[in-house]
């Protein structure tokens, strides 16, 4: 899993990334609220630790500013030192998926974030992705754009249907490495070869890019008058 946790408490963000690394994680952390927004609408994350009581910006304020205004559906695990309900409502109805009271079990909330990307997955699996007018269909495997069907090599498909749940956001090399290889990317540089295939089928000269390289940041999938200025 790739986590991003927006802890304050720096004794507890280093013992959960000591642990969470150790368990093969790649973890990014924020220290206040207004980095942990940053973060997470630009970085591709599988799930969001999050702190209620933050410097700049509060646990609640900022999910909802995930949910309602930048449309991310990446899930969250709301951490709380208040164990009274009305707190925990009051997470829940910001958009948070879990929550746990401190003090917590480093076991219980690993197990928590797995059982959070299970049912991401499983809900993301059932989708039409569609970016301007290219569509994948994952239950058929079929893609088009503008009506148009293209034949996608497996490799290139898997890539593809990265960036497209996370589009408009820039995934890294790094994490397009782990989602098609796991923990064994190839000595090659294969991911290159394979993004240079999905290039040539997605954007056929003539058609509007859609796939934009970022030079040391990463990949990006989207129509330009979608991306930020």
């Amino acid at each position: 899993m790739r986590l991003l946790i927006i802890e304050d408490n720096q004794d507890l963000a280093a013992n959960l990334g000591e642990y969470l690394e150790e368990r093969g994680h790649i973890l990014d952390a924020a220290a206040d609220g207004l980095t942990g927004l940053h973060l997470a609408v630009t970085q591709p994350y599988d799930v969001i630790v999050l702190d209620l009581v933050l410097p700049g910006l509060d646990g609640v304020s900022l999910c909802r500013k995930l949910r309602a205004e930048a449309g991310l559906e990446t899930p969250v695990l709301m951490l709380t030192a208040r164990d009274a309900i009305e707190d925990r409502v009051i997470g829940l109805d910001a958009g948070a998926d879990d929550y746990l009271i401190k003090p917590f079990s480093l076991r219980e909330l690993e197990a928590r974030l797995r059982a959070l990307v299970r049912r991401a997955e499983g809900r993301g699996q059932r989708q039409r992705l569609a970016v301007a007018d290219l569509v994948f269909d994952t239950a058929t495997l079929r893609v088009t754009r503008a009506g148009r069907e293209i034949e996608l090599p497996p490799i290139p498909m898997r890539i593809l249907e990265v960036l497209m749940r996370r589009s408009p956001r820039v995934v890294s090399r790094a994490d397009l490495e782990a989602h098609i290889w796991g923990d064994s990317p190839p000595d090659s540089d294969a991911l290159r070869t394979h993004l240079h295939v999905l290039r040539g089928l997605i954007d056929p000269a003539g058609s509007r890019p859609l796939l934009h390289t970022l030079r040391g940041r990463g990949y990006r999938l989207a129509a330009e008058d979608a991306l930020p200025a």
